[in-house]
């Protein structure tokens, strides 16, 4: 099997994980949550009013903070809403998994033994190339 094919077969693996199928889940239910739609649609509509009264050569002061405070009013909405909470917890969940497969493969780059390297906690790959430094 050449390096290509079992990339596929990794992906395959990634898709059948829990932790992506979870995430698919939760994102299923954000799509179908017509009130988180309409929070995220209103949020984008702020924040487009925001950034134009931003861009005025004159800014209404008031405005802009009436704006600025609705929008921080949506985003706590949005951001609070069940579905996409669950959504946030999946989608870390998922990208914990990838950092941990990055990992290994940046250890395996490096030199280290396929079979027995292992992630540290923390997240160092052993590169000190691309640390900005331990704790």
């Amino acid at each position: 099997m050449d390096l290509i094919q079992m990339t596929r077969e990794l992906g395959k693996a990634i898709q059948a994980s829990p932790e992506y199928k979870k995430m698919m889940e939760a994102q299923t239910a954000c799509d179908a949550d017509e009130s988180l739609q309409e929070g995220i649609g209103e949020f984008n509509l702020v924040r487009m009013q925001l950034t134009a009264e931003s861009q005025k050569e004159e800014k209404d002061a008031d405005r802009l903070q009436e704006l600025n405070g609705k929008l921080q009013a949506v985003y706590t909405a949005v951001m609070g809403n069940e579905n996409m909470m669950a959504y946030n917890i999946a989608k870390q969940d998922l990208d914990a998994l990838m950092q941990q497969v990055q990992g290994l493969l940046t250890l395996c780059l490096n030199g280290e033994d396929p079979d027995t390297c292992e992630v540290p906690e923390g997240g160092c790959s052993g590169s000190c190339s691309t640390c900005s430094g331990c704790h």
